[in-house]
């Protein structure tokens, strides 16, 4: 069966990146209230860490959620994501106990594994032809979310405590009532009629080189990633800045990724995916050395420019997956998103006992030159 329509379908498009928003305000609500669930139950810098791999767990379920969502509708995952998500998150400050977080951050994982794993591959659907169009509207929603996030936290943490965050999950619920009526009527069908030809375990095998390549530009970049968003709370606290302003620069750091991922996509549609990452991937190490270097209001413009690049590489990475000729699309989705799951979870491990051991700073500056190591990555892939 042949495509009839061809033409960028801006309104679905714009649907799928608003249940980005959504789910991802949720998602983002851990590192700005870090600092304070560190005093409140005692923990290092370690364990908070971990409460980040914790709910990134569920995503080794990822290949086989996108092996279901390749037979299924997967339109009513995407709607009962923010509800899960909301409820888990927003319990955070009421729990007691460091195991009670624990629980909560696997369960916010299971929303999150629902969410991301089709989502990408409905926007591919309704992008046609123009994927990288698609995937920077899809990531400017997530990367909004995490801007608007770190200001919905603390904004209810200033109204009501820590322990009144819970007045934030009824938003959540409502956000899925919401899409259903928005969501529940986009037709996200096969766009040609085959017969499964290509298993999906020779697909995966034939896709193993890429994989690699990805995977290991995904893991030198991930030591960086995790130290400017988990961490970076914690560090500029630890520099006598007060909660409001790390938070807030965490905010801008996200503010200035929604520009990157709005714009890398659609610019890589144009100069490539391979030339667009590799631009990336040398920018990022250099304004990470320039962030450690100054202090004050000097790094309000390097966190700008840090964060353009530091989140562009998110929807050039998807779409170069998308851009695969298979009929396993969800499958392959799921095991780029446990691939970039799995080794962030480690980098942040690696951040956090670096931290305890050495202090943020030089840990820091560590993450930058371990970056450099995307470099080569990017040029072992091949031009589509």
């Amino acid at each position: 069966m042949v495509k009839i329509d061809q033409k960028f379908e801006f309104g679905n498009v714009i649907t799928v990146s608003f249940a980005h928003l959504v789910h991802d305000i949720y998602a983002s609500f851990l590192a700005p209230i870090l600092p304070l669930l560190i005093e409140k139950l005692g923990i290092t810098i370690f364990l908070a860490g971990l409460l980040d791999v914790i709910r990134k767990i569920p995503a080794l379920a990822n290949p086989f959620i996108g092996l279901i969502a390749d037979k299924i509708c997967v339109r009513y995952f995407i709607i009962l994501a923010p509800s899960v998500t909301a409820i888990s998150m927003g319990l955070l400050g009421v729990a007691p106990h460091y195991t009670i977080l624990m629980v909560l951050f696997f369960v916010a994982g299971i929303g999150s594994t629902l969410f991301h794993v089709p989502a990408p591959v409905m926007v591919k659907h309704v992008s046609h032809k123009q994927i990288g169009k698609g995937m920077s509207y899809y990531m400017l929603g997530g990367e909004l979310a995490r801007t608007l996030g770190p200001l919905t936290i603390l904004g209810a943490v200033s109204l009501w405590g820590l322990e009144g965050t819970y007045r934030l999950i009824p938003f959540g619920l409502v956000a899925s009532v919401i899409l259903y009526f928005r969501l529940h009527r986009i037709k996200i069908k096969k766009d040609f009629e085959k017969k499964k030809e290509i298993g999906a375990r020779k697909t995966f095998v034939g896709l193993i080189p890429f994989f690699i390549s990805i995977g290991g530009f995904i893991f030198c970049r991930a030591a960086m990633k995790s130290a400017l968003t988990i961490y970076l709370p914690v560090y500029l606290t630890s520099k006598g800045n007060s909660l409001w302003m790390a938070g807030a620069s965490l905010s801008i750091l996200q503010f200035a990724g929604a520009g990157g991922t709005f714009f890398a996509g659609i610019i890589s549609d144009k100069i490539g995916r391979k030339n667009s990452l590799l631009v990336i991937a040398i920018m990022n190490p250099i304004l990470m050395w320039l962030f450690v270097k100054f202090n004050g209001v000097l790094i309000i413009p390097i966190l700008i420019v840090t964060g353009f690049f530091l989140f562009a590489s998110g929807p050039v990475m998807l779409a170069l997956v998308h851009d695969h000729d298979t009929e396993h699309m969800s499958f392959i989705n799921g095991i780029y998103m446990t691939i970039s799951f799995i080794l962030g979870s480690i980098m942040v491990l690696f951040v956090g006992l670096a931290a305890d051991k050495f202090g943020l700073e030089l840990s820091y500056k560590i993450a930058a030159f371990v970056a450099l190591g995307s470099i080569p990555f990017v040029l072992s892939l091949k031009n589509k």
